[in-house]
């Protein structure tokens, strides 16, 4: 009796047939970085994360890509093996939590375990050889000992590597203010070269009036009825008072009178640790750089240009430059969390063409 192929070998036919680029997406969070690897041509076969609301996002938009909701540390790495079906790797991205290295995080700890996880890329790159890996992280982790010990490990496996690169998302169509440290290790030598390049191409700036054109005015607590992302915070009188006595376009708390400021923002040490907090986006700037807090103005310059109001999550999903068809899974906090800690999908778009990182 006739047996059918099974299904994986099937795909990595058809994937071979259309000379297709392969890709691994660890620590994969919401899927932005998929989304950019997707448009640009490749085929994400597997990406991993523990977060399970960040699965259910990523399932959503990401259907054909095999997901392991897995603690990083446990997983085995053949079990991505079998999920490449046969493949070659082409690209391992790795973009690890970046809390222990961030300079807002003011508990930093040599102890936090979180440390390890970049490390822990090492085990997977043994293993399945990607031709080449990328690493995003935070500026703080440039100098750090996790980068040093991450360097003498690529060099054992003789990885080419170029010198850590301080990257800005503004320079790569993102309307947002984001320094990231990129690593790139490759096999391949133009892969390498072509990293001096990442910042002698021309950069169109794209504004955050060219992010938040065409999306409908709204009132503190007011929301849309096509689109649930666009839902404005309720904001309280007191806040709503702070907000119409800061200039529009890019106005900040300087300009709140005596009493409307909070108590612990009447000193010069304040305004040098939260100079942002209760600030208004400018039209014709990038804005700063976005948090899991975006969407609250007692946490950074987010608060709309022109409306007394924060900025909502569709706003702050356009800054981070995820498509409008993008799904988000979750409540108002955990989606603000995804979009947040995202890495702009537009940079790694923008970075993998500059890279030309193809086989």
């Amino acid at each position: 009796m006739a047996t059918c192929k099974p299904a994986a070998s099937m795909e990595y036919l058809v994937r071979k047939s259309n000379q297709v680029r392969t890709a691994i997406d660890l620590f994969c969070g919401s899927g932005s970085v998929s989304a950019a690897l997707s448009a640009v041509g490749y085929h994400v076969a597997a990406a991993v994360d523990v977060d399970p609301i960040c699965e259910k996002t990523y399932r959503a938009n990401h259907p054909g890509t095999r997901f392991f909701r897995e603690d990083i540390r446990k997983l085995a790495p053949w079990r991505l093996k079998w999920a490449l079906a046969g493949a070659r790797l082409d690209v391992l991205i790795v973009c690890a939590p970046c809390q222990p290295f961030s300079s807002q995080n003011r508990r930093r700890s040599p102890q936090d375990v979180r440390l390890d996880l970049v490390l822990q890329s090492i085990k997977f790159i043994r293993y399945l050889r990607p031709k080449t890996v990328l690493f995003e992280n935070v500026r703080g982790i440039q100098g750090s000992e996790v980068m040093r010990l991450l360097l003498k490990e690529l060099a054992s496996l003789r990885y080419l590597y170029a010198a850590p690169e301080l990257v800005d998302a503004a320079d790569f169509e993102v309307p947002q203010r984001r320094l990231r440290c990129l690593l790139v290790a490759s096999q391949d030598k133009k892969v390498i070269r072509n990293v001096r390049d990442l910042h002698t191409q021309p950069n169109n700036r794209v504004t955050v009036f060219d992010a938040l054109k065409g999306l409908e005015e709204l009132s503190a607590g007011e929301a849309s009825a096509r689109d649930r992302l666009h839902r404005a915070r309720l904001h309280s009188e007191l806040n709503l008072e702070r907000l119409r006595h800061i200039p529009k376009d890019g106005g900040s708390r300087v300009s709140l009178p005596t009493h409307l400021q909070l108590a612990c923002h009447q000193n010069l040490e304040s305004d040098r640790k939260f100079p942002d907090v209760y600030g208004r986006l400018s039209w014709s700037e990038v804005a700063p750089t976005l948090t899991t807090g975006c969407t609250d103005i007692t946490r950074g310059r987010f608060a709309h240009p022109e409306q007394d109001r924060a900025i909502t999550l569709r706003e702050a999903a356009r800054l981070q430059s995820f498509p409008d068809r993008y799904k988000f899974i979750g409540n108002v906090q955990q989606i603000a969390t995804q979009i947040g800690n995202a890495v702009p999908m537009k940079m790694m778009e923008n970075i993998l063409k500059r890279l030309s990182v193809d086989i």
